[in-house]
């Protein structure tokens, strides 16, 4: 059977960092400072050719230019990513047959190639956000979508660097984790000559007859013993 790059399981040892993709490929983990606005079709500056090896820059090339051909490019470079893993689940589902075959020109493992479809099949365009890297998304990619967005909207707003979030995240699931009291109610039928009693002696303690009754019931447990 041949194994499918959208596996419904996060790819091999996803459950211990999700956000973490293959070593041999360069991470973009922080978040691009200037976003080219959504549905604007990224480019280079017109005077910048890019070639397969390298990018020609004009000698006359201000500062201001040069400085917004780095936006760009590292515009680029972050959504080129999101562009591959798409590229990938389109593949899969619109040719399952030869999909494989394509997938060498790539030059990227296998292992890269499943943890970029499975990320971007587990969080549709509408809820990537252009100001995260696609380190950021991987790391909520294994939540609930309503978590997903709750994450990304925090880390998004607050300008949270992927350590943040990943800190985040481990310290609400601690949360979580951690046992909460529990509060329950006792209804307890006494006489009327019992009910006074309880109360003078209440009164004489100081305290409220219900945390009067609290205490000494817990007295009780402790001790094994029962208050006559």
């Amino acid at each position: 059977m041949t194994e499918s790059l959208l596996d419904p399981a996060p790819p091999e040892g996803h459950s211990r960092r999700p956000g973490t993709l293959d070593d041999g490929v360069t991470r973009r983990a922080r978040s691009v400072s200037r976003s080219a606005p959504p549905g604007e079709r990224l480019g280079l500056d017109a005077s910048v050719r890019a070639r397969r090896l390298g990018l020609r820059l004009p000698d006359d090339l201000s500062f201001e230019s040069w400085e917004k051909v780095g936006d760009q490019l590292n515009v680029i470079a972050d959504s080129s990513t999101w562009w591959l893993a798409d590229w990938l689940v389109f593949g899969e589902e619109s040719f399952p047959d030869r999909y494989r075959a394509a997938l060498a020109r790539t030059s990227l493992s296998y292992k890269t190639l499943r943890n970029y479809a499975w990320v971007a099949r587990k969080i549709p365009m509408s809820r990537r956000r252009d100001t995260l890297s696609m380190q950021h998304h991987a790391e909520v990619a294994a939540l609930p979508e309503g978590e997903q967005e709750m994450w990304l909207t925090r880390a998004a707003r607050e300008n949270w660097p992927l350590s943040r979030l990943r800190k985040e995240i481990q310290a609400g699931r601690a949360g979580a984790l951690r046992p909460q009291p529990v509060s329950v109610t006792v209804t307890v039928q006494v006489s009327s000559e019992r009910e006074e009693r309880w109360k003078a002696a209440a009164e004489v303690a100081s305290v409220p007859l219900l945390e009067w009754i609290a205490l000494t019931l817990d007295r009780a447990a402790v001790h094994g013993g029962i208050v006559m």
